[in-house]
């Protein structure tokens, strides 16, 4: 489909994902690292996924919200990448319009409840650390499925909008999508209508969803840190510490590069458009990535069950036929 004149409305049936403009040269090794990156992910978080569903001693609240988070980034990153090495090593961009909105859709929603898995997380370590006599009481098998739910529930009702505000719009500017994937703003600036709504929805759902995640996240861990440093020996406050570090490097992981996009999509116009797009996808890469590698590093529980699996798959292996 060739791109529409400037001054012709038209629904769009195909859109063309260009990649990154102003990598052209360099797309190929763009395309190799974020092809690492992703079978990092799909590995990792696989793995991770394995290990707490088959061991029975990490059937525990703080485990399963990690697998909770596994599943997430594997949809995510499932949903955008391998369209983006398509692009990059095979040119091919086109995408169709329902296409681009379910890819759209399921991104976000895979983002809005990697927020919601970690501040339940955050709640998670506030328990343990602050009221550990109820932990077992307060996060029972019958609220850690209510939690979930409500994860999803949110999730979907909060991002369903985006879908029908973009449908919404007439395109009369062209198809040709200056991105490697299908971003909810990156479809909007194309629309020749008045995108406010979508913008202001866009803005809302950052301050009063993410936003509002990540300010409880740091009421939590501010209530942690008070109760931490209260006890009275020196082993307890690094051990209690030591619990919420892989937590805090995730969250860290999470939400900085979310932020960074975000304000290179309200400042485009100074802002090249290489940078805009690779910010964009550092959130659909790295913490997809990074996630296992903290968890499996930091928690020596799950670390001793990834050096178990690792090794009885050797030693099968050297076994003689």
């Amino acid at each position: 489909m060739m791109p529409a004149d400037n001054h012709t409305v038209f629904d769009p049936v195909t859109y063309i994902l260009t990649g990154i403009p102003g990598t052209e040269e360099s797309q190929v090794w763009i395309a190799i690292s974020f092809c690492l990156m992703y079978v990092v992910t799909l590995l990792g978080n696989s793995l991770l996924l394995f290990i707490i569903l088959t061991e029975r001693s990490l059937h525990e609240p703080k485990y399963l919200f990690v697998s909770m988070l596994a599943a997430a980034d594997l949809l995510l990153s499932t949903t955008a990448v391998p369209k983006m090495l398509a692009v990059f090593w095979f040119r091919a961009g086109e995408i169709s319009f329902a296409a681009c909105l379910t890819q759209m859709f399921f991104i976000h929603v895979s983002f809005m409840a990697e927020s919601a898995i970690l501040l339940a997380m955050a709640f998670d370590r506030y328990v343990a650390i602050c009221d550990p006599l109820r932990y077992t009481a307060v996060l029972t098998k019958s609220v850690m499925g209510k939690m979930g739910l409500a994860v999803v529930t949110r999730s979907f009702c909060t991002i369903f909008p985006f879908v029908f505000l973009v449908k919404r719009l007439n395109f009369c500017r062209t198809n040709l999508l200056p991105h490697n994937y299908c971003d909810y703003m990156a479809i909007a600036w194309l629309a020749c209508d008045d995108i406010k709504v979508n913008i202001w929805y866009g803005v809302a759902v950052a301050i009063f969803v993410i936003g509002l995640d990540a300010v409880l996240i740091a009421v939590s861990y501010g209530l942690i840190l008070r109760a931490v440093f209260r006890l009275p020996s020196k082993d307890a406050r690094l051990k209690a510490l030591h619990t919420c570090g892989s937590h805090v490097c995730i969250i860290l992981m999470f939400y900085v590069p979310s932020v960074f996009s975000s304000l290179a999509h309200h400042f485009r116009n100074i802002i090249p458009g290489y940078i805009v797009n690779l910010l964009a996808n550092l959130y659909v890469l790295i913490p997809p990535m990074l996630n296992p590698i903290v968890y499996g590093v930091k928690t020596k529980e799950i670390l001793e069950r990834v050096i178990n699996v690792f090794y009885r798959s050797c030693s099968r292996s050297s076994v003689p036929n």
